[in-house]
Parts: C-alpha cells; structure tokens; sequence
C-alpha cells in the first residue's frame, strides 16, 4: 500500500474508536503538506469536526495523538487551524526506497479484471498523416500504455477510413492524371502520393465550379453538378455495387497508402492489436439501420433517407443512411461498435478524437443507447483540441496542412544541428548519434503534445520543445542521463547502492522518496481521467526534485559511506523512474547524451 493508503486506513480507524464516525478509507482525503509546514500529508479536518462535538483544532489534535500512538508509520504531527499536518517516520522512508529500487515495474498496478479498447489513429486512406494525427496517435499510444500499467486488459484499435466520397476523390484525379505512377516511380511515399492526387482533385473541382459560375450557374448548383462531384460519386456508387475495376483501383491505391502509413507508425514507435476498415464495417451497420426501422427507432424521411429524431433529447434529426441508400459516417460507426463488442466483449470503449466530432459522438452513444446495446453505457469520447504551430515556422509539402512526416524529420534535424553545437557527442559512434538524434527529435514532439491536458488547444513551438531547460522532454532526458552517468560511477567505483535503516534521510532526500512513492497514484489517477498529461507533469517534477537534490547534496561529495550509498540508491531508482514513466508516454531516455 502507499503511505496515502496506510494513512487512510489508520485515519478510519482512529475515526471510529475515538468519536464512532464511519468513514471508509478512499472516502478520507488526503493532501501534500504545504511545504511552508512541517509533514508529508495532510488531512483536512473540517468534515470530522462537528461529528466529533469538538473544534477542527482539538479534532486534529486528537486524531494526530492517536496515530503517533499507534502507527509506527507516523512520527509526529501539528495542527494549522483546520489542518492535521503528518510527519512519516523516517524508518518508513529508508524500507520504501528500499522496496521501489528492488522493483522491476514501478508505477505498475494489480491487474482489474477489465479491459479496455481504445481506437486512435482512424486516418482516411486519401491523404497523409499530419500535426493533428500526431496528437491523436501519442494520446491513444500513451493512454493504451497507461491504462495497461493501471492494470486493465487493453485492446489498441485503429478504424481506417477507407471509404466514402473523399477516398472516391483521389481516385478520380489519379485515373484522370496518373499515367501509371506509382510510389516507386515517384520517389514518394504511398500515402504523400494519393494524397498529391486528393489535392489535384480540389484543382480540379474548383476550376470547373468557377467556369460553370462564370456561364451563369450559381455557386450552390455548381458545386453539387460539377462534372468531376458527379463522377466521384457514380464512382462511389459503383464501389457499393462491387464494381470489379473500381473496387481493383481502390484496393490498389489503399495499398499504397496503407504501407505509407505503416512507415509512420513505426518511426513514431506506436502499433495497433486489431485494424478496422469502414469498407468492412459499413455493411453490418447497414443491417442495424433495418433493425432500427424495425423497432421504431429510426424512420423512413419523405426523401428517403433514413433518420433518427433526437430533439426530445436536445439534439437534432440526423440522417442514419442517405437516400440512395449509401451510408454515412455514423453508418459505419454503429456497425464498427458492434463489431468490437462481438470480438472483445470490452468493459470500456475509448474514442480518440478531436473536438470537432463533439456532437457525432454525443449522437452515437445516445443511438446505440436506444437501440439497447448492452455495451453502451462504457463508451467513452477522448476529446482533444487542435494543434497549431507558430506562422510561418513550417511548411507542408501540399501548403494547407502540416505533414506529420515533415515535422518528425524537422525536429530530428533540430536535436541534430543542436547537440552538435554543444560538442559533447564527438566520441559517439555514427550510429550512436543518430539513434540519439531520433531519441531526442521524437521525444521532443511527444512530450510537448502530451504535457497539455487533452481537451486545451495547442500551439506546438517546435524550437521551444527542444530547449534544454524548461518543461521539455529534453531536460527529463538530460536528467536520466546524469543519473545514469551517476550509476556507471559509482559501479566502476565498486560503491554499492544500499540503505541502512537507520539512515536519517535529508530533506531533499526525503522529499524525493516521497517524490517516487506517487508513480502509481500518478498513473492510476491519468487512466481514471484518461489524462497522459499527468504522468508527463509528474515526471517533469520528478526530474526538477533530483536536480534539486543534486546540486544541493551532491553524491560522492558526501562526507559519509552510507550517505553516497544511499544516494547513489536514491538516483538509480529516479532514473529508473524517469525510463519507466517516459516508456508509458513512448519517450526513449538516452543513456548519454
């Protein structure tokens, strides 16, 4: 148990023998002491007070005697007005330490029995990845890892979006301008060459629009009659009746973008255990929109389309299916949660996706909710904001959307040029630099995307997300690289790191054991609030505490044995940390830098 864990059980216990007030121990809430006071928790004493017939003084007073009494955990204590201010006996702090430098798995939790599945990525197949899908994949990759160490059963899915008029788009314009290329030919990768085509279609579609409006057509019946709008949606149709050639294109250029993808995902380190294609999933929620006509859920509009009436639920009418009886994306979604259901039987299911989908989500869970699915009650929207970058700091190779590709490699080139200024990797081997480079280039995006709590806006400052000072993934970095600097030392010097009990711990030291014993609390409380931010916060403070540390105390400076032995103890397991909580972000440490 933590030392919030114990405190809380002895606090129950104390509670009931000297005033007879159940409280149950995850009812009691504990806090950090502040550091102008003496004592590592602090209990709020207010809500106890007139149960117990006495001042919130004399309460705290009681209930602090009784602990010193009786728990060998607690040393002393003082109370502040309202505040019952606990001092953990130093014993405590010198066995815990010993305990979480002998654990392979720190921040780990018992497992739950419940899983999880949590869908991020979903990328259309028509264009590549960019600065927004960057958030997306680091939240779904870090939460998935989170919530694994919390101890659920985790599931990662990605739903490609595979079809639809967007897709149609793209290949269109390749059947009217490709001339046969291929990602080969063109030297690109599959997803930046579909998606060339995807923007050669705008062209397209916009200059017809402009000669249709300039023959006297107005704007809104030129853009549902241009001629390529037409044909992309004959092409669609022709999809959905299985055409052999357009289906043989669709697949072919999916392909491409597909292998595209792959490269991406595994530069940034992410992977997926179960892929979705809406090509697949379309035609099984086609099957529950009859279902819902059968039961009255949904109705049959004069225009044929098919739609759900949510007004009485402070929502709109929304369209389940189009007239012509193609499907919509909500189409797909329903048919996607049944079939993740059916394959995974999930307690939980996690969307990751953008803010901008807000109220598609609040539909699809109201939907699902009223056609009775036993799973509905366990989804879950991870809304995130957009990301932006300062004007003018980059540039995409299509000028509308910064190119995830594009910016992993910018920001490698930027660890690159800067620690080569710094001088301090002359004796690193080629390979050596680079895999730091890639290290620290990757670590800067991840980080600085995943600091901010999911639901804010963003601007992402690609210089400032390399600075070696300051709340960058960077400074967390050098930190474990010191450490592990510090740990190679004392090993060539044949100092065994080690903790008498009878050690009497500094402050600073005590602060930073108390500092390592919130990991698990710390990562327990980000898969309860689906927050990777916390854990990144965490670390960061983490970090700032050892430096503090460090430069105060110092390490083999230390007048006495047991003093850089404990030391060298209390470093190995925040770098161990520092690794373990970066790993559950997708952040590589260097072990030199």
């Amino acid at each position: 148990m933590s030392i919030q864990q114990i405190l809380q059980k002895g606090i129950s216990e104390a509670l009931q023998s000297l005033f007879s007030i159940g409280a149950k121990p995850e009812e009691i809430l504990l806090q950090p002491t502040r550091r102008e006071f003496i004592g590592q928790q602090t209990l709020v004493v207010f809500p106890y007070a007139k149960p117990a017939g006495k001042s919130p003084e004399e309460t705290g007073r009681i209930i602090g005697q009784y602990l010193s009494d009786n728990m060998p955990e607690v040393s002393g204590y003082n109370v502040v007005k309202g505040f019952l201010n606990l001092e953990i006996a130093n014993d405590y702090w010198v066995s815990l330490l010993s305990q979480m430098h002998a654990d392979t798995e720190p921040g780990t939790l018992p497992a739950k029995g419940e899983k999880v599945i949590i869908e991020y990525s979903s990328p259309n197949t028509n264009k590549p990845l960019h600065l927004g899908h960057l958030r997306n994949i680091l939240l779904g990759s870090a939460l998935s890892n989170i919530m694994k160490a919390a101890g659920f059963e985790v599931v990662r899915a990605n739903l490609i979006n595979d079809r639809g008029i967007h897709i149609c788009k793209s290949m269109l314009a390749y059947e009217l301008e490709g001339e046969g290329e291929t990602p080969e030919s063109a030297g690109l990768k599959g997803d930046h060459l579909i998606g060339k085509y995807y923007v050669a279609f705008d062209k397209i579609y916009k200059k017809e629009i402009a000669d249709l409006v300039a023959s006297g057509t107005d704007q809104k019946t030129a853009e549902k009659t241009a001629p390529s709008i037409v044909a992309a949606q004959d092409m669609l149709l022709k999809w959905e009746a299985n055409d052999p050639e357009t289906v043989a294109l669709w697949q072919k250029l999916n392909d491409w973008v597909m292998a595209g993808f792959e490269e991406t995902y595994k530069r940034l380190g992410v992977g997926f255990d179960k892929f979705y294609k809406e090509s697949e999933t379309y035609l099984p929620g086609k099957e529950i929109v009859q279902e819902g006509l059968k039961n009255g859920v949904f109705f049959t509009a004069p225009d044929g389309s098919v739609r759900i009436d949510l007004t009485g639920d402070g929502l709109d009418e929304k369209v389940v299916q189009r007239s012509d009886g193609t499907s919509v994306y909500i189409t797909q979604d329903m048919g996607t949660a049944d079939l993740k259901y059916q394959d995974f039987h999930a307690n939980r299911s996690v969307y990751v996706v953008g803010n901008e989908q807000d109220y598609h989500f609040k539909v699809l869970f109201l939907i699902l909710q009223k056609l009775g699915r036993p799973y509905a009650n366990g989804l879950f929207h991870l809304s995130y904001g957009m990301v932006e970058l300062p004007a003018g700091k980059m540039k995409s190779r299509e000028g509308t959307v910064v190119d995830a590709d594009d910016l992993v490699e910018a920001m490698v080139t930027e660890a690159k040029e800067r620690s080569s200024e710094l001088g301090k990797i002359a004796e690193f081997s080629t390979e050596e630099q680079n895999a730091l480079f890639e290290i620290l280039g990757l670590g800067a995006i991840k980080y600085y995307l995943l600091k901010v709590e999911p639901k804010k806006k963003m601007l992402f400052n690609p210089a400032e997300s390399i600075e070696l000072q300051g709340n960058t993934a960077t400074f967390v970095q050098y930190t474990h690289a010191r450490i592990r600097s510090i740990v190679r030392k004392a090993e060539q010097s044949g100092i065994k790191a080690e903790a008498n009990s009878e050690y009497n711990l500094h402050p600073l030291e005590l602060d930073l054991v108390n500092n390592l014993s919130s990991f698990a609390p710390i990562v327990q409380e980000a898969a309860e609030r689906y927050s990777p931010a916390l854990v990144c916060n965490y670390i960061y403070d983490l970090a700032k505490a050892y430096n503090s540390f460090f430069a105060e105390l110092g390490i083999f400076s230390a007048e006495k044995p047991e003093q850089v032995a404990f030391r060298v103890m209390l470093s190995e397991t925040t770098g161990k940390s520092i690794k373990t909580g970066f790993g559950l972000l997708g952040i590589g440490v260097p072990e030199r830098m």
